[in-house]
């Protein structure tokens, strides 16, 4: 994605004042409606471009009849396809997913040119910014800070998975942020999933740093596990400051991957993809994971990113195993507090959580302290 941050113009020289005119209904066929639509419940008037890219056109936008920001994602609507972004968020609710308020549908210049416009609440930071400015000073972000992030998105991905959705593009410019609050949402559907067990899925998919090895060795097969490998990668920039693999291209990226978990051995390449078994690699030893971290996390935080960073997708920790993991045993205090001000709740969970906790009761214990239970 490109930021252009303040431009007067949008999308393909668009004006913002022209973003979200023209809103129209659409018939059984995906077609603008040749009856009159009627006026739209809300209007909006664009403030900016937050982001752009191939996917089309994220802004900060303002309700006119509510005063209030939002953000709102405008792709192009193949009529030929439903789209799965929609499809999916209409049915995701979590605190740590970003919510979809609306949606509506605008016509371009073209003849028959249609645009889906999602509607989400306007959540001014990212992970990705966050981090940078950290860095840019010449310090780290706060370690309450590593442990509250990576808990919510754990918890994003563990409601997720249980849907059977793999998010695919797990990144820092992905994770929205409420500095204050310090809560943290997770967004962008537009590469998720539903992972069906015997059908393949296109392995040319997730940003490339923070892309799992079996996906750079071209396996179709894969499992969710793609999206803890990215969760580990985000994790250790947060606590570094730049991205742990930083690869060029797809085959620098493997050899990136190598210089620090070592050369992978024939079973580990056995469960990434069976066919590139025979695949023979220098022998490169791993490097400890203290000195890639740089002494910023102890042994507890050290064996979490170890969990997670495994080149055998069956060993990856599960997202749920992971909030319980003792590296956050440290957030889940009573009297948290970061900055002073109160930490976000992290124990406001769905009924589908509560479902998944109830199978393990050693799991409900770790996840839900003593105290939560006297308040």
């Amino acid at each position: 994605m490109s930021n252009r941050d303040g431009r007067p113009f949008g999308a393909d020289g668009e004006r913002l004042s022209d973003a979200f005119k023209n809103q129209v209904k659409l018939d059984s066929r995906g077609n603008a409606s040749p009856r009159k639509s009627p006026r739209p419940k809300f209007t909006y008037q664009a403030e900016r471009v937050i982001a752009s890219g191939s996917f089309g056109v994220v802004y900060q936008a303002m309700v006119q009849e509510t005063q209030e920001m939002v953000a709102i994602k405008k792709v192009f609507q193949d009529k030929r396809y439903k789209n799965r972004e929609l499809e999916m968020m209409k049915k995701l609710t979590h605190p740590c997913i970003v919510d979809l308020r609306h949606a509506f549908y605008t016509t371009g210049d073209k003849p028959d040119e249609i645009f889906l416009n999602l509607v989400m609440s306007y959540v001014p930071e990212t992970v990705y910014r966050v981090v940078r400015q950290y860095y840019k000073k010449g310090s780290n972000v706060p370690l309450v800070c590593v442990k509250l992030y990576s808990y919510q998105l754990m918890r994003a991905l563990a409601y997720l998975h249980n849907m059977e959705i793999c998010h695919r593009d797990i990144k820092p410019q992905n994770l929205l942020v409420d500095t204050k609050s310090h809560r943290l949402f997770l967004c962008d559907f537009g590469s998720a999933k539903r992972l069906v067990s015997g059908e393949p899925n296109v392995a040319y998919i997730c940003s490339r740093y923070y892309r799992a090895p079996e996906l750079i060795f071209g396996a179709t097969d894969y499992t969710d596990a793609i999206d803890l490998w990215s969760v580990g990668c985000v994790l250790v920039e947060m606590v570094i400051g730049t991205p742990l693999f930083p690869g060029e291209s797809g085959v620098d990226q493997l050899v990136e991957i190598i210089k620090v978990l070592g050369s992978p051995t024939p079973e580990q390449l056995a469960a990434m993809k069976p066919q590139h078994s025979e695949y023979k690699f220098p022998r490169i030893k791993q490097v400890p994971w203290a000195q890639v971290l740089k002494q910023r996390l102890d042994d507890t935080g050290t064996a979490l990113v170890s969990g997670l960073l495994q080149y055998d997708p069956r060993k990856r920790l599960s997202p749920l195993q992971t909030c319980a993991h003792g590296f956050y045993d440290e957030i889940r205090a009573e009297d948290l507090r970061v900055n002073g001000q109160k930490a976000p709740n992290l124990f406001d969970w769905t009924k589908e959580e509560r479902a998944m906790m109830s199978q393990d009761p050693e799991l409900v214990a770790k996840l839900n302290p003593p105290w939560r239970e006297k308040s």
